[in-house]
């Protein structure tokens, strides 16, 4: 167990070079949340806010417009085009990614939270787990990070956000086109989520005493449910 001196500035860097020791003093800091939430979704908005401001606006209209379905391409494109505006575009991924980053924490630590009572049954309460949540997906910082990267090294400014997701297992294996069936299942996966599994395996073992298979098991779980899901309906 880390000391007394052991701060949450530490914590930041021991969840990627030492998580085991990060999770340990995690636990007993619930208040310390705040810290990789707020800037996760700092750098998150940051990213799409100079994204809208740096694309070919244009282009990304009508690119979006291509990927519409060919039966209903013609009569939405004149509403994709008046609807579609740089600051309009821009306030609204920044109002989504707050909405769904709280939103996804909030299942994940509901889930966490109901199943250490029934299969571990440890003292350990909601606001730990929610926590836990932020601080395993704090590692999402380095994909945006990565898509910062993208856009100062690029070409061209005719990119679109999908593009932006260099981690993304269709970025580095399945390759599909925007428009392709499996292109939003692969976009949605990444090295990042690996990384967040792996934390969430470590924290719900540490904190519960239960083996890494089972913690593994368990983390696992709703990532494989939901995209095993969606993989059947395409």
């Amino acid at each position: 167990m880390a000391g007394n001196s052991y701060s949450v500035i530490n914590a930041l860097t021991d969840i990627v070079a030492s998580p085991g020791k990060a999770l340990d003093e995690i636990k007993l800091h619930t208040s310390w949340l705040w810290w990789p939430l707020l800037i996760t979704i700092l750098l998150a908005c940051g990213v799409f806010a100079y994204f809208y401001n740096w694309v070919d606006f244009p282009w990304l209209v009508e690119e979006t417009i291509r990927q519409m379905p060919a039966e209903s391409r013609a009569e939405g494109a004149e509403a994709v085009r008046q609807f579609m505006q740089p600051s309009t575009s821009m306030w609204m991924s920044i109002a989504a990614i707050v909405i769904v980053t709280f939103v996804v924490y909030l299942l994940q630590a509901t889930y966490l939270h109901l199943v250490n009572k029934i299969a571990s049954g440890s003292d350990i309460g909601f606001g730990q787990w929610f926590s836990l949540s932020a601080w395993t997906g704090f590692v999402s910082v380095f994909g945006t990070l990565a898509a910062f990267i993208v856009m100062f090294l690029a070409d061209s400014n005719q990119l679109s956000a999908e593009g932006l997701q260099v981690l993304s297992f269709n970025s580095l294996l399945l390759h599909a086109a925007p428009g392709e069936p499996w292109f939003r299942w692969a976009s949605s996966l990444s090295l990042v989520s690996l990384w967040t599994i792996f934390l969430t395996s470590i924290g719900y073992a540490r904190w519960t005493k239960s083996s890494m298979v089972k913690s593994t098991v368990i983390a696992v779980l709703p990532w494989a449910a939901i995209f095993g899901i969606w993989a059947l309906t395409i």
